[in-house]
C-alpha cells in the first residue's frame, strides 16, 4: 500500500498526501483495504495474461497438427488432435473466476474509498468553517465573503474528486502497470527492455494543478462580482448598471477561459506524447518478439504474447492513468486554498479558552493612548493616542464628525480588533488578556443597521442569551417596546423574520434587536445609532427603555439626535481620531468647542420653524422632533414589507427549508446546448476528426495483431512500418485537447453570462422569491454551467472516440465470423446496462447533493454576511453547530452513493472477462467443428472487447451527461423565463422633450411575495415639473412602495402612474430610469475605486475624470477624497466598508448629480450624516433639486419644511396635502406630527 502511495506521490509531487491529514484510523484501515482491493485487481489483468498466453500456445498447437495432418496425412492416419473444445473450456472457467473476482474487488475498492472521501470531506467542510468562524473581523474586511462561499462549496467538491474514486482506479491501473512489465520481465526480459528502452515515464509537471488554481482564482472573483451585483440588485436596476455589470462579471471569465484552453493543451500535449512513445516500442517489439521466436526459438508464441500484451496493457494504464492525475493536480489546486485558511492562526481568536474571566464585572473602561490602523487600509490612521475614561455605571455620548472614530472605538471595546498601539482596559485589567467570548458575553450591543436571522422572533431575541427562559423574551420585548407590535402578528413570537430581517420594518428590527441585547442583561452596553430607524412615537418609548436599561450599567452611545446625547453623564467629542472635549451636556455648550458647534447647527434649522413657537413649544419641539423621524422605506406594523429602493439583500434569503425546494425542470434536448456551442463548431469539428482518428487505432491494431499471430510471428516489413504510420494517428491527441478545451471553456462562459444576464434581467419581483436569493443564484451560476461543461467538451471527444472505436471493431468482428461477433455482442448491452444504472443512481444522488449543500450554503452566507453580528452576540459556535448538523445529509447521500457506484464498476469491469470467458470457449467450438482459423477467434474477440471497453469509457459519461441534462434545464428555464418588466427590451415609448411630471391615478398595490396584505389602497396625486413633493407617514405607509412604482420596479395592480402623461408601463424602460436619480437612506456602493462608483450614476458610455471631479465637488466630497493617499483610485471595499456612512452618502450623492436626472429621488439623503456635513450636503442637494421633479421622504422638518407639496400617508392612501404652512393651519395629522410627534393613524 506504502508502495503506491509513494508511486502517486513520485508521479505528482505533493498533491495526494496533503488531502489524507484528516483521516481516521478507521478511515485509514478503508483507504488500505480499498488499496488492496484496487492493486489485487490491477494484478488481475495480467494475471489473464498468463491464461491467455497459454490459451495461444494451445491455439497454435492444434494448428500445427492440423496443417501437419493435411500435409502427411498417411503417417498420422491414427493419430488424435488435440481436444481443442475441452482445452477452451478449462481456459473459459479461469476467465470465469477471474471475473468473478473482479466483480467484488471492484466493489470493493470504490466503495471503500469513496466511502473514506465522505468521512473526511465531512470533516474538512467541518474545519474549513470552523476556521472561517474563528477568524478575525480584521481577516473579513481583506476576504470577500462570495469567495469564501465559492470555495465551501466548488473547491471542497473538487477535493472529494481528487480523493475519492479517482485514487482506486489510480492504484489500480498503476497497478497493472507496474504487474504488467513484471510479467514482461519474468516471461522474456530481453524484449521488456528492448521495449522499455524507447518509453522513459514522462513526469508529470505541477503546471496543470497550477493553471487550474489560477482558473478556479478567477471563477472565486467572478463569484463574488456576482454575489455583489446580485445583493445590490435594486442600485443596478435604478441606475440601468445590468449591461455594465454583464461585462465586468465576463472580465472575470475571460481570465478563467484562457487558462482553462492553456490547461487543456498542455494535457493534450502530455497524453498524445505518452502514446507516441508507447506506439514506437511496439513497432520495434513486433520486429524483435518475431526474431526471437523464429531465429533464436527462445520464446513460445504464447510467451511472446504475454510480454507483449504486458508491456502493452501496463503502459495503456499508464496513459490512462493521466486523468486521475488532471482530478488530482485540479484537488490539488483547490486544497491549497482551503488548507491555507485551515492553517491560519487568526490573530484574535473567538474560540479561544485562554484568558481571564473576572469574578466581578464593575464597568469601567479605559483607553490608554490608543492608536489604530484598520488592517485593510494600514496607511490611513484612524484612532490618534486616543485617551478616554468610561466610568462604570455612567452613560457616555460619543459625537464628531463622520469618520472621526466613534465606531471604531465601540468595535475595539468589543475586541473585533486589537489596538495598533496602547492599551485598552477594562477595571483595570488589559482587555487582550481577557477571554474573548466571555469579554463579549459582558457586552450588549444595538447598531444602527441592525441584523436579524432567518429563523422566528423569539429565537432572534434568544440570541442574546442561550438559556433565555419565554418569559426573559417577553419581558425584554417588553423593555424595548416591540412586545404590542409582536402580539399583534399572527404567529407573534413565532413569526419568522425572513432573511436578515426581510419580513420586518426598520423600527421593528431595530427594537427586536434592543430586546436581544437587552435579554443577555449585559454589564456594558453600546448604542450605535441605537434609535435612529424609529418613528417618533416608537422613539421616544425605546428612548425611555433604553434610559431604564442603562441605569446600573456601562453605555456608550452614539447618536446625531440632541435628545439621545443630552441625557448622558458624559459627552466626548471626536475630531479627527483623538478625544478632544469631555463634559456634560451644559459644560461643553460653555466651552464652545465641537459639540457646542454640532448643537447650534443642528438647532438652528429646525427653530427657523417656529419662530412664532412659545420657548416651552420650542423646546418640546428640539427634543423631540429636531429629526422629525418618519420611517421611509420599511414596513408597517402590521407587518407589510417595504424593501428600500437601494436595499442590500442578505447574500441569501428565506429558510433553508423553503429555499431547497427545488422546483421541477423539464430535460432540454442536448442539441439546445450543443447550440450555444455552435460557434465554436471548427473546433469541434477538428476535435471530433481527431477524437475518431484516435478511436480507430485500438480496433487495427486487433486486427494488425491477430494477423502476425496467424502466420505464427514470420516478420513482414510491411506490418512493421503500418505499426509505424500509426504514430501519426497519435498527434490526434493534440487537436483533441486543444479543441475540446478551447470549446468547452468558451461555452462555460457563455452560459455563465447568458445565466447572469437573465438573472440580471428579471425584475424585481422575482428577487423577492426566497428561492431566488443572491447566495442561492451565485451557487448556481457556478455549478450549473461548470456541471453543462462537464458534458460537452473533452467528453465529446470521448464518446466520438468510443463511438468510433466500436464502429470499426464491429465491422472488423462481422467481416471475419458474423456468428462469433453476435455471441459476444450479446454482452455488450450489459455494459450499456451497468453505465445506465450508474447514470441514474448518480443523477438521483446529484440532485439530493445539491439540496443538501444549497441548506448548508445558505447557513454559511447567512453567518459569513452578518460576521459583525455574530461575532458581537458571541454565535460563532451556534452556526458551526448549525451547519455540521445539516452535512449529515450530504454524507450520508455519499454513502448510499458509493454502494451503487461500487456495484456498477465491478459489474462493468467484470463482464469483459465473463465475455471472453463465453466468447473462446464457442470459439473453440467454431474452430473445431467449422475449421475457423483461430487467428480470426483472437481477431473477432480482441476487436469486440476493445470496443466493450470504449463503451465501458462512454457509458462513464452517462453521469455527466444526466447532471448536464439537469443543470442546462435550470439554466434554460431561467433563460426563457419572460419577466414581466423586461430591462432588456427595446421597446416602449420614449420622448424628447421629457419635464418630469408624475401622476399617480387611483395606484393600488399588492407586494407579489406577500399578496395577503395590500400596501397601496387608491393612491392619487400629481407633481407638476420641477416641484418638490415630500411623502411623510409611519412605518409601512406606502411610501417607498409608490417610489418603486416610479422607478418601475412594479407595476401597479390597478390604476396608473404617468410620466409627462405616458403611462410607466408602456415606457421604454432603460429610458425612464436614465431620467431617474436616487439617493437613499442606506446607499449601495460596489468594491471598486471611488471614482468607478461615481461614474456608475452616467448613462454615458465615458465619462472624463472632470465631471467625476466636478460631480463629487457639488456633493462636498472632493477635499476628502483628495485627503487619501490614492485619490480617487482608492478602494471603497464591499459595500463601501471602508468608508464612514457619511462618505458614502456623499459618494451616492454625486453619483446621482454626475447623472443629471429630470426626477431626483430623495430617500432619507442626510440622515447619516453629523450635522456638519448634513449642513453642506443639504445645500447640495438643494442646488441639484433646481429645475427638477423631487420626491423626497425625510425625517427631518428642515427637509421637508420648503417642499412645494407635502402629502400625508397612511395605510397606503393619501389623507392631507398642501404646503407646510397650509397643513399646520389644518391642524390636522401633519400639525400633530410636527408639535408633538404622535403618530398618524
Amino acid at each position: 500500500m506504502l508502495t503506491d502511495f509513494f508511486l502517486l506521490s513520485c508521479l505528482c509531487p505533493n498533491v495526494p498526501f496533503p488531502y489524507f491529514r484528516f483521516s481516521s484510523p478507521t478511515e485509514i484501515l478503508m483507504m488500505v483495504v480499498g488499496g488492496f482491493c484496487a492493486i489485487v485487481h490491477g494484478a488481475a489483468q495480467p494475471a489473464v495474461l498468463l491464461v491467455f498466453g497459454a490459451m495461444a500456445d494451445t491455439f497454435i498447437e492444434y494448428d500445427i497438427e492440423i496443417i501437419a495432418n493435411s500435409f502427411f496425412n498417411f503417417f498420422f492416419f491414427f493419430s488424435r488432435l488435440l481436444d481443442i473444445e475441452q482445452e477452451m473450456t478449462k481456459f473459459a472457467g479461469y476467465y470465469g473466476g477471474i471475473g468473478c473476482a473482479i466483480l467484488v474487488l471492484g466493489y470493493l475498492q470504490i466503495c471503500l474509498w469513496v466511502v473514506a472521501a465522505a468521512r473526511q470531506i465531512q470533516k474538512i467542510r467541518k474545519a474549513y468553517f470552523r476556521k472561517v468562524m474563528r477568524m478575525d473581523i480584521g481577516w473579513f474586511d481583506c476576504t470577500s465573503v462570495g469567495e469564501l462561499n465559492t470555495r465551501i462549496t466548488d473547491d471542497v467538491n473538487k477535493i472529494n474528486e481528487a480523493i475519492a474514486d479517482q485514487v482506486a482506479i489510480f492504484i489500480q491501473r498503476l497497478t497493472t502497470f507496474v504487474c504488467g512489465f513484471l510479467l514482461g520481465f519474468v516471461s522474456g526480459w530481453k524484449l521488456t527492455l528492448v521495449i522499455i528502452a524507447v518509453s522513459p515515464l514522462i513526469g508529470i509537471g505541477a503546471a496543470v494543478a497550477k493553471l487550474t488554481g489560477r482558473e478556479l482564482k478567477a471563477y472565486a472573483k467572478a463569484g463574488a462580482v456576482a454575489d455583489e451585483v446580485l445583493s445590490s440588485i435594486r442600485t443596478v436596476a435604478a441606475f440601468g448598471g445590468e449591461k455594465r455589470e454583464v461585462e465586468r462579471y465576463d472580465k472575470n471569465l475571460v481570465y478563467a477561459q484562457h487558462w482553462g484552453i492553456r490547461k487543456g493543451i498542455i494535457i493534450g500535449v502530455f497524453t498524445g506524447y505518452m502514446w507516441v512513445i508507447i506506439f514506437l516500442s511496439y513497432a520495434l517489439a513486433f520486429w524483435y518478439g518475431s526474431k526471437l521466436v523464429l531465429e533464436e526459438e527462445e520464446y513460445s508464441p504464447g510467451t511472446l504474447l504475454q510480454v507483449f500484451f504486458g508491456v502493452l496493457i501496463g503502459a495503456l494504464n499508464l496513459g490512462q492513468a493521466s486523468p486521475c492525475l488532471e482530478a488530482f493536480a485540479t484537488g490539488r489546486g483547490a486544497a491549497a486554498n482551503i488548507f491555507e485558511t485551515i492553517d491560519k492562526k487568526p490573530a484574535i481568536d473567538c474560540m479561544s479558552e485562554d484568558g481571564y474571566k473576572l469574578d466581578k464585572v464593575r464597568g469601567e473602561i479605559e483607553f490608554h493612548n490608543v492608536t489604530f490602523h484598520y488592517p485593510s487600509r494600514p496607511d490611513i490612521k484612524i484612532l490618534d493616542n486616543l485617551n478616554i475614561v468610561i466610568k462604570a455605571g455612567e452613560t457616555t455620548a460619543f459625537v464628531g464628525a463622520s469618520g472621526a472614530g466613534k465606531s471604531t472605538t465601540m468595535q475595539l471595546i468589543q475586541r473585533f480588533y486589537d489596538v495598533t498601539d496602547g492599551m485598552i482596559t477594562l477595571d483595570g485589567h488589559d482587555i487582550r488578556s481577557l477571554n474573548i467570548q466571555w469579554l463579549r458575553s459582558q457586552i450588549g450591543i444595538v447598531e444602527q443597521e441592525p441584523v436579524l436571522f432567518a429563523t422566528t422572533i423569539a429565537e432572534n431575541i434568544r440570541y442574546g442569551r442561550d438559556d433565555a427562559t419565554m418569559e426573559d423574551i417577553i419581558r425584554a420585548a417588553k423593555q424595548a417596546n416591540a412586545y404590542n407590535f409582536i402580539m399583534d402578528l399572527p404567529q407573534q413570537f413565532d413569526t419568522h423574520v425572513g432573511e436578515g430581517g426581510s419580513q420586518m420594518s426598520g423600527g421593528q428590527k431595530q427594537r427586536i434587536a434592543i430586546a436581544r441585547a437587552l435579554v443577555r442583561n449585559p454589564k456594558i452596553l453600546l448604542l450605535d445609532m441605537a434609535t435612529s430607524a424609529l418613528d417618533n412615537e416608537s422613539e421616544a418609548t425605546v428612548q425611555e427603555a433604553l434610559h431604564k436599561a442603562r441605569l446600573g450599567r456601562t453605555a456608550i452611545s452614539i447618536a446625531h439626535r440632541l435628545s439621545a446625547i443630552k441625557a448622558a453623564d458624559v459627552i466626548v467629542g471626536f475630531e479627527h481620531g483623538r478625544a478632544v472635549e469631555r463634559g456634560t451636556h451644559e459644560e461643553l455648550l460653555k466651552r464652545k468647542g465641537v459639540y457646542f458647534m454640532l448643537v447650534t447647527l443642528q438647532s438652528s434649522g429646525d427653530t427657523a420653524l417656529n419662530r412664532e413657537a412659545t420657548e416651552s413649544e420650542l423646546y418640546s419641539i428640539l427634543a423631540q422632533t429636531e429629526e422629525f423621524y418618519l420611517l421611509y422605506f420599511t414596513a408597517a406594523e402590521n407587518n407589510v414589507v417595504e424593501p428600500s429602493l437601494e436595499k442590500v439583500q442578505s447574500f441569501s434569503r428565506g429558510s433553508y427549508r423553503e429555499s431547497v425546494l427545488e422546483e421541477d425542470v423539464k430535460p432540454v434536448p442536448f442539441a439546445r446546448i450543443l447550440k450555444y456551442n455552435a460557434s465554436e463548431w471548427p473546433y469541434l469539428v477538428l476535435g471530433s476528426l481527431a477524437a475518431a482518428v484516435n478511436g480507430a487505432v485500438s480496433p487495427l491494431y486487433a486486427l494488425l495483431f491477430s494477423q502476425i499471430l496467424g502466420v505464427h510471428f514470420v516478420s513482414d516489413p510491411l506490418l512493421c512500418g503500418s505499426l509505424f504510420l500509426y504514430n501519426v494517428c497519435v498527434y490526434s491527441c493534440v487537436p483533441q485537447g486543444y479543441t475540446f478545451a478551447k470549446s468547452g471553456e468558451l461555452l462555460t462562459r457563455r452560459l455563465r453570462k447568458i445565466g447572469f444576464q437573465s438573472m440580471l434581467g428579471q425584475d424585481i419581483g422575482w428577487f423577492d422569491d426566497r428561492k431566488n436569493s443572491p447566495g442561492a443564484l451565485t451557487t448556481r451560476l457556478a455549478t450549473d454551467a461548470s456541471q453543462v461543461q462537464g458534458a460537452t467538451g473533452s467528453q465529446i471527444g470521448m464518446i466520438v472516440n468510443s463511438v468510433t472505436n466500436i464502429g470499426v471493431a464491429i465491422i472488423i468482428a462481422f467481416v471475419f465470423s458474423w456468428k462469433l461477433s453476435l455471441v459476444i455482442l450479446c454482452f455488450l448491452p450489459f455494459l450499456a446496462l451497468s453505465g445506465a444504472v450508474q447514470a441514474k443512481m448518480l443523477t438521483g444522488f446529484a440532485a439530493q447533493d445539491k439540496k443538501a449543500l444549497e441548506a448548508t450554503g445558505r447557513i454559511s452566507s447567512e453567518a459569513l454576511s452578518n460576521i459583525r453580528t455574530v461575532a458581537g452576540i458571541g454565535k460563532e459556535k451556534m452556526f458551526v453547530d448549525n451547519f455540521e448538523k445539516h452535512l449529515a445529509m450530504p454524507y450520508r447521500a455519499a454513502i448510499k452513493k458509493a454502494h451503487v457506484y461500487g456495484l456498477c464498476f465491478g459489474f462493468a469491469q467484470s463482464i469483459v472477462f465473463i465475455a471472453n470467458a463465453v466468447s473462446y470457449r464457442y470459439g473453440g467450438f467454431l474452430v473445431d467443428s467449422e475449421g475457423l482459423h483461430y487467428s480470426f477467434v483472437f481477431r473477432v474477440i480482441s476487436a469486440i472487447v476493445t470496443s466493450g471497453t470504449a463503451l465501458g469509457r462512454a457509458s462513464s459519461y452517462t453521469p455527466n451527461y444526466a447532471k448536464a441534462k439537469t443543470s442546462a434545464a435550470r439554466l434554460f428555464q431561467l433563460v426563457d423565463r419572460l419577466p414581466k418588466i423586461s430591462v432588456y427590451s427595446e421597446k416602449g415609448e420614449k420622448w424628447d422633450d421629457f419635464k418630469g411630471s408624475i401622476e399617480f391615478l387611483n395606484c393600488k398595490f399588492t407586494y407579489p411575495s406577500r399578496p395577503d396584505i395590500q400596501v397601496l389602497k387608491g393612491l392619487s396625486i400629481a407633481v407638476k415639473p420641477g416641484q418638490t413633493l415630500a411623502f411623510v407617514g409611519s412605518s409601512g405607509c406606502g411610501k417607498s412602495t409608490s417610489v418603486q412604482l416610479l422607478e418601475r420596479f412594479y407595476d401597479p395592480e390597478k390604476g396608473r402612474v404617468l410620466i409627462d402623461g405616458h403611462d410607466t408601463t408602456k415606457i421604454n424602460i432603460q429610458f425612464l430610469r436614465s431620467k431617474i436619480g436616487i439617493v437613499s437612506q442606506e446607499p449601495v456602493l460596489f468594491d471598486c475605486s471611488i471614482a468607478d462608483n461615481i461614474k456608475y450614476g452616467s448613462n454615458a458610455k465615458e465619462v472624463t475624470m472632470e465631471k467625476v471631479i466636478e460631480a463629487a465637488q457639488k456633493a462636498q466630497l472632493h477635499d476628502f477624497v483628495m485627503s487619501l493617499p490614492n485619490k480617487y483610485e482608492t478602494n471603497v471595499g464591499a459595500q463601501g466598508s471602508q468608508l464612514s456612512r457619511g462618505q458614502k452618502q456623499r459618494i451616492a450623492i454625486a453619483r446621482a448629480v454626475i447623472r443629471d436626472p429630470k426626477i431626483l429621488l430623495l430617500d432619507e439623503a442626510t440622515s447619516a450624516l453629523d450635522t456638519e456635513s448634513e449642513k453642506t450636503v443639504q445645500e447640495a442637494l438643494d442646488k441639484a433639486r433646481e429645475g427638477r421633479t423631487c420626491i423626497v421622504i425625510a425625517h427631518r422638518l428642515s427637509t421637508i419644511q420648503n417642499a412645494d407639496i407635502i402629502a400625508v400617508m397612511s395605510q397606503g392612501a393619501i389623507i392631507e396635502r398642501g404646503t407646510h404652512d397650509e397643513l399646520m393651519a389644518m391642524e390636522g395629522a401633519y400639525y400633530k406630527l410636527v408639535t408633538t410627534g404622535a403618530p398618524i393613524s
